[in-house]
């Protein structure tokens, strides 16, 4: 009996400089103002936490995160579309948060747009607070969005600066 491997779930990997077509379509294929393919290269020259789904060899989603002085920052994340909703993208949050506590990051911050109900509902569910705005931060068909900071703590930051903690 031969059995036949379909649908497999995509491969969370380092992403590569073979990457960056790829990752670029992705990214121009899902936003109005899409990064250009020279700020993902710069990204994997800068030692970003850089990575990339891929499925079958060819990369169906990204994230990069910068790591420093106990933080990380997402910095984008993205899945095409028609693996959405799917889990795929939980999955690649769920490995660079991984990450950041590897490193002994205390808090991860993002931001995103107020519009992009489906990224605050993943957000959510993954444990993000809203902490602030940003405001007139992305640019927008009618001039600017604001952008909503986010931010996950990896321990409890209350117990640590509360008066009753020093003992």
């Amino acid at each position: 009996m031969i059995a036949v491997v379909k649908d497999l779930p995509p491969l969370i990997r380092p992403m590569q400089q073979s990457d960056l077509g790829a990752v670029a379509a992705i990214e121009a294929a899902t936003y109005d103002y899409p990064w250009s393919i020279g700020i993902f290269r710069d990204c994997l020259l800068a030692g970003y936490t850089n990575f990339v789904l891929d499925s079958d060899g060819e990369p169906v989603g990204y994230g990069i995160m910068s790591i420093a002085a106990g933080e990380a920052h997402l910095l984008n994340i993205c899945v095409l579309e028609r693996l959405r909703r799917q889990g795929i993208g939980r999955r690649l949050l769920d490995h660079m948060m991984q990450l950041a506590q590897q490193t002994s990051v205390e808090r991860i911050y993002l931001e995103v747009r107020p519009s992009n109900k489906s990224a605050f509902y993943l957000y959510d569910s993954a444990g993000f607070e809203v902490l602030g705005l940003r405001e007139s931060y992305y640019k927008a068909r009618n001039g600017k969005e604001d952008a909503v900071v986010l931010v996950r703590y990896f321990h409890d930051v209350t117990a640590e600066s509360s008066p009753e903690s020093d003992g």
